[in-house]
């Protein structure tokens, strides 16, 4: 449908600017915001499973860094006595929250993905890359090589989770609360805190794609730099944490 006088299409909206000086003569359009930005029932579906998936990954990051950031050091201060006491109580409970915020996240994610960047909604749409994710030759743009960063450390972080984390603590907190110390205890402990270890410093650079696929089109060597802004923010709030809040 065509606007009023010149025929433009009601999707763009001329807004004007102020200038230096205050004087609004600087016209600028405003572009309609395409497919991705749905405001029908597709669209009201996908600011659901986003709003999940963002739920869900506050709940399993903000564990992972209480893990590392807090009760790693916390650890530290107390005998085996108190361990016996307290991580038998506190730590099923902190774990039943990171691991199923690890799952939700995951499958959100997944979800939102499939959404985004492998479905075209409406008439001639379908399955299959879209265009937030290739350009008209088939190439992968700038948005789809930083979501495909982000979900990449995601998907190791959740498997450490699943697959590493998750099963050596429900051996370690029975040993831990019965006072025992079988001889792979050791070895157990230490693959699961490497496992912890390696999704806090793989956080840092998820964290940059998943905004990045939204906010920043360039690739390349931004995202080289993201990766070493992201490693470097978790390696510095490593060396933070042992002194953090330990006076107040």
């Amino acid at each position: 449908m065509a606007g009023e006088g010149g025929g433009r299409p009601l999707s763009l909206i001329s807004v004007p600017l102020l200038d230096t000086y205050g004087r609004a003569d600087l016209p600028r359009e405003r572009v309609d915001p395409g497919p991705h930005m749905r405001e029908d029932l597709y669209g009201n579906i996908e600011i659901l499973v986003r709003w999940l998936h963002v739920f869900a990954g506050i709940v399993w990051i903000g564990h992972l860094y209480f893990f590392n950031f807090v009760n790693i050091p916390f650890q530290g201060t107390m005998d085996k006595d108190l361990k016996r006491k307290v991580n038998p109580q506190m730590m099923p409970r902190a774990l039943w929250w990171f691991r199923w915020g690890a799952m939700i996240t995951f499958l959100a994610g997944l979800a939102l993905f499939t959404m985004i960047y492998m479905y075209t909604p409406g008439e001639g749409g379908g399955f299959g890359p879209s265009n937030n994710f290739t350009d008209p030759s088939g190439g992968i743009i700038g948005r789809g090589w930083w979501i495909l960063m982000g979900m990449g450390f995601g998907t190791v972080m959740w498997f450490n989770v699943w697959f590493i984390i998750w099963p050596a603590q429900q051996k370690l907190i029975p040993w831990i609360r019965d006072g025992q110390s079988p001889p792979e205890m050791p070895a157990l402990a230490k693959r699961a805190a490497l496992a912890s270890r390696v999704n806090t410093y793989f956080s840092g650079p998820m964290l940059f794609g998943m905004l990045g696929a939204n906010h920043y089109n360039s690739f390349g060597w931004a995202g080289l730099i993201a990766v070493v802004l992201g490693l470097a923010a978790i390696w510095h709030s490593y060396g933070h944490s042992k002194k953090a809040g330990a006076t107040i």
